[in-house]
């Protein structure tokens, strides 16, 4: 199913700016919002909640909370709880976490992947409402059960970059994140190994893939949708921008692709009331093209 989300850029807006870009999200009718934890900025699980807390129909994502800055059951104790007080409206994903910010915590782990195979379906196992024994090289669980796991539990998405990441995530994850900057052929080569890697694994059910794609409205967006995406080749590829007619025309050739959503990515200096405003009109344009 194809659908067009937005996302709250914890670089250009402060956390003092938050609440304003939730509540004109869900005015606009933004579907989903998705929010990402960077070290040192804006904590993902407490932006989460305050966003459910604060609207009535908008579904909020994570892309991504870094797994190396909790236990895995703690994760699910944050994610079972929000699920429970929100149902249906969380979409949360983990990732490695950048690196050196990793290592500035003292959380950095030597294999990433190691880290990903283990937590992701601990995480998944716990949400399930299992029993989880887990000695890992990372993660360690001896007879962890939630008391109170969801009714239904939210899909788990993992955050893929690199080739070895991105088959793993189709492996041990319900869901991936892909990050801006990428073409649609760029998309639709990740999107294969991805689902390749599933059907290797023998997950069965579907694997719902999101990609974020810098996007600009209104003045001089050609030149700042480009701008944002750097000196990467071709870089109108890597981008959309123009009114909400030729956003969602142009989001067509990342569904092409295979994949299930694109999560609109403000280019600089873009105000939120009048993003999301478009960006909930694109929305409705891709449902109605269905």
């Amino acid at each position: 199913m194809t659908r067009i989300g937005a996302i709250f850029n914890p670089y250009t807006h402060t956390p003092d700016e938050f609440r304003d870009g939730v509540l004109a999200a869900e005015r606009a009718g933004v579907p989903e919002l998705w929010v990402w934890e960077d070290c040192f900025r804006l904590s993902a699980f407490a932006a989460v909640g305050a966003a459910l807390a604060w609207t009535d129909r908008l579904r909020v994502g994570i892309g991504i909370a870094p797994m190396p800055l909790r236990n895995a059951a703690a994760t699910a104790m944050e994610i079972a709880t929000l699920e429970r007080l929100f149902p249906g409206r969380l979409l949360p994903g983990v990732g490695h976490g950048v690196l050196p910010w990793m290592g500035q915590v003292g959380a950095r782990v030597s294999s990433p992947l190691s880290l990903m195979r283990e937590y992701v379906p601990a995480l998944r196992s716990l949400l399930a409402g299992e029993r989880v024994d887990v000695e890992g090289r990372y993660v360690r669980l001896d007879g962890v059960q939630l008391d109170y796991p969801p009714a239904t539990p939210p899909l788990v998405y993992a955050a893929a970059e690199g080739p070895k990441t991105v088959r793993l995530s189709g492996e041990v994850a319900d869901g991936t994140v892909l990050d801006s900057g990428h073409t649609a052929t760029e998309v639709a080569e990740r999107v294969s190994a991805i689902r390749d890697a599933r059907m290797t694994a023998g997950r069965a059910g579907e694997h719902d893939i999101v990609a974020y794609v810098v996007t600009a409205f209104g003045a001089d967006a050609e030149a700042r949708a480009i701008a944002d995406v750097g000196d990467k080749p071709d870089p109108a590829e890597r981008a959309l921008w123009g009114d909400p007619a030729a956003v969602a025309a142009g989001a067509g050739a990342f569904f092409d692709a295979g994949v299930d959503e694109v999560v609109l990515l403000p280019a600089s200096r873009t105000g939120m009331p009048e993003f999301y405003a478009a960006a909930g009109e694109v929305a409705r344009l891709v449902e109605r093209g269905r």
